[in-house]
């Protein structure tokens, strides 16, 4: 009885261990907010940038408004948005934050708002985790594991070149601009 309840106990452990290195996303509530299928690329070695996803849910019946403070892995983490510009992609800061509807949902995606990791302090590795710390004006702070998916994956735990946007595959190379304002 006693060698049963141990080795059940055992299996318990390793399957949430195997859980966490497999990079099973969460999903997080802070107040009204639901955050859902978080996730980042993994960056090439050199890459000073990365990029996050997430979808945010506002339960509340008030608009609320998400900056992104802190991560481990970079020295700045900012909220971007993506625009088309004369035939060129431009990547821009959200000034004073992203604002989620009462009642809405905002999706952070490859090619549209999304998590920017600037002055990364080590390249993303696939199969790990990033932490970001979230700050929303209402719902207060939350921080949020990100699991780290191939360089070039359209989404969690898809392929890289399985049809997503790779424009931040290398650090912003060649088919993107950012603009700083």
């Amino acid at each position: 009885k006693y060698l049963w309840g141990s080795l059940a106990g055992m299996c318990g452990f390793a399957a949430a261990q195997l859980m966490a290195t497999t990079g099973q996303a969460a999903d997080y509530d802070v107040g009204a907010v639901h955050i859902a299928q978080p996730w980042a690329r993994a960056t090439p070695k050199g890459a000073s940038a990365a990029a996050g996803y997430m979808t945010i849910t506002n339960g509340g019946t008030t608009p609320e408004r998400l900056m992104c403070v802190s991560s481990d892995a970079a020295a700045e983490c900012q909220i971007h948005t993506v625009s088309l510009e004369g035939g060129i992609m431009k990547m821009r800061p959200v000034e004073g934050g992203l604002e989620i509807p009462p009642g809405g949902t905002v999706a952070l995606k490859p090619a549209g708002l999304h998590l920017m990791l600037v002055n990364l302090k080590h390249p993303l590795e696939p199969g790990k985790m990033v932490e970001v710390t979230l700050k929303f004006e209402k719902a207060g702070k939350v921080e949020v594991e990100l699991p780290i998916a191939a360089i070039g994956a359209p989404a969690p735990g898809a392929a890289a070149g399985a049809g997503g946007s790779t424009m931040m595959d290398s650090g912003h190379g060649g088919m993107m601009q950012m603009d700083k304002h």
